[in-house]
């Protein structure tokens, strides 16, 4: 198991070339420590698991890896496939063009749901197609806590459950988180 920044993490789920909208997520407190767990899956992607905390107000640093190649009947069995909570990745426009181009697009979205009846569920979808976004879905999240789900995971994953709470403290040490800012 290889252990990465967290940022590699989210630049492969980016680059990946799958189906954007089958990515599924689940997200909470760390189970002990500064800091939030989330795992993150897709059918032909696997699963990943990151770990992540706030080195101020304008930095998350973070680690983490691929725990499973594939999600398997076990495995979706803890991620959501309902609408409960969403969640997006999204890349940065790279120009003026490109943003007008998207800002067109989204206009015509808006639109067209503000004229007929649609679930919040699709108009999320259509936006996220209209931005183009490389992976969202279902997310199940909890943020003053643990969804069960993730507790179930990280069952199933004891090892790399371990190795990344080691290298995420051994972060947040070497940041010296702990004394508060000043």
């Amino acid at each position: 198991m290889r252990v990465r920044d967290w940022e590699d993490i989210v630049s492969d789920v980016v680059e990946s070339d799958v189906d954007p909208d089958d990515w599924r997520a689940v997200a909470g407190d760390r189970a002990s420590g500064v800091g939030e767990d989330f795992y993150l899956g897709h059918p032909s992607r696997g699963v990943f698991h990151l770990k992540t905390y706030a080195k101020n107000p304008f930095e998350v640093r973070g680690v983490g890896t691929r725990v499973a190649r594939k999600v398997d009947d076990g495995l979706a069995d803890y991620l959501p496939d309902t609408d409960a909570g969403r969640f997006a990745v999204q890349q940065p426009v790279e120009d003026e063009d490109e943003a007008e181009e998207k800002a067109n697009r989204l206009e015509q979205v808006v639109q067209a749901h503000a004229d007929a009846q649609t679930t919040p569920s699709d108009f999320f979808d259509d936006v996220m197609d209209a931005l183009e976004s490389p992976a969202f879905g279902p997310m199940e999240y909890d943020p003053h806590g643990r969804p069960e789900a993730m507790e179930e995971l990280a069952d199933e994953f004891p090892d790399a459950e371990a190795l990344l709470d080691k290298e995420l403290d051994d972060l947040i040490d070497e940041d010296d988180v702990g004394r508060g800012f000043h």
